[in-house]
């Protein structure tokens, strides 16, 4: 197990709010893998963002699952989220929905 593996799942983890990765919105500050555990570092859009906890049990399921994974450990980074943090991709499919 990489960080480049478990930062490839964190693709199938959508944004509550737009059907968007959470690694294409910029959430992800951080990956990191020490035997079977794994760490992630996750910052939301805004400080009171109401889907913080859908968040961390959709990231906690989906590295459940990788093969090898035993724990996940998820760091709350409240660092300052800005458009610019979205991915090209991220960008195309807020523009799809009329979004940006």
């Amino acid at each position: 197990m990489t960080p480049a593996d478990v930062h490839a799942a964190l693709r199938d983890v959508q944004d509550p709010e737009y059907p968007i990765s959470i690694v294409d919105m910029g959430l992800v500050r951080g990956v990191a893998v020490d035997g079977s555990r794994v760490r992630v570092q996750i910052t939301y859009t805004s400080l009171g963002c109401p889907c913080q906890d859908l968040i961390k049990a959709d990231v906690r399921t989906r590295l459940l699952a990788l093969d090898g994974v035993e724990t996940v450990e998820i760091e709350e980074c409240f660092d300052e989220w800005r458009r610019e943090h979205i991915s090209r991709r991220g960008l195309a499919a807020l523009r799809e929905l009329g979004v940006g």
